[in-house]
């Protein structure tokens, strides 16, 4: 893949349990590293959950190859948040194809 299309500079977060007060662990988003990528938004729709209209957006995110990037990471591009869903390693090693979804509320 050439340079030009990973336009997107996101950065990679992973969740991450902190204990808190009386014995309870918090999930805070930690940063793993800041990476290129091209992002394609394929599919969306819009649902009625709780009386509000929630807008899901499917995205497609190309980037280099790495060995950590799993799914339940979140990849963001300000001002969007996306979650990894699946990842599928594309090209011989070469690239990866993340598949994501963004929840956003209207």
């Amino acid at each position: 893949m050439r340079a030009g299309q990973l336009r997107h500079r996101c950065a990679l977060q992973r969740a991450v349990e902190t204990p808190g007060r009386g014995g309870s662990t918090t999930s805070v988003w930690s940063e793993v590293g800041q990476l290129w990528a091209e992002i394609t938004i394929p599919t969306g729709r819009i649902k009625v959950a709780a009386d509000q209209l929630t807008a899901f957006i499917s995205a497609e995110i190309r980037v280099r190859y790495r060995t950590d990037i799993v799914a339940g990471m979140r990849i963001v591009n300000e001002p969007s948040t996306y979650l990894v869903e699946a990842v599928l390693p594309d090209n011989g090693r070469t690239m990866l194809r993340l598949l994501c979804s963004n929840v956003v509320n209207p």
